[in-house]
């Protein structure tokens, strides 16, 4: 055997190889990289436009949840408010009240001390009556006894 035909079929061999590889091999696996890069670059602009309507999403929650804090403020001060309309008007209810039951109160020491001098009265008439009927006993001077009657009862 000739050493130039050895490496002549191994040429011939390699020539075989590469070009099989070139026509079968070579385009489907170009095809899937090139495919699989495909993939990749559209999952990154996917990623990428993900991430923006990410900002976007979080920009619209940020304005909802500052909105939200308003309405919530608005509606503790309304509370607040309303709380102190309460208590304004829980007051007034109550000076009335208190007016109107001192009014009662002051009717009814009144009538009481009005009763009271009536029972005094009496009293002090009865007492007069007991005194005139003793000084009656004793001496019978009548015009007297009148006169000091009346003023007595003037007096009272």
């Amino acid at each position: 055997m000739n050493p130039n035909m050895t490496f002549f079929g191994q040429m011939l061999s390699f020539a075989i190889l590469v070009w099989f590889t070139m026509k079968f091999i070579w385009p489907p696996l170009n095809a899937a990289i090139e495919a699989r890069q495909k993939k990749i670059a559209e999952g990154l602009a996917n990623a990428e436009g993900a991430e923006v309507l990410i900002q976007q999403a979080k920009a619209q929650a940020d304005e909802i949840v500052r909105e939200a804090r308003t309405k919530a403020n608005e509606v503790i001060d309304q509370a607040h408010q309303r709380g102190n309309q309460i208590v304004d008007q829980a007051k007034t209810d109550a000076m009335v009240e208190g007016t109107r039951l001192k009014a009662l109160a002051d009717a009814e020491i009144a009538a009481a001390a009005d009763r009271a001098r009536e029972d005094l009265r009496k009293q002090v008439s009865a007492l007069a009556v007991t005194g005139a009927e003793k000084l009656l006993k004793r001496e019978i001077d009548a015009n007297a006894h009148k006169a000091l009657l009346d003023e007595l009862a003037a007096e009272i």
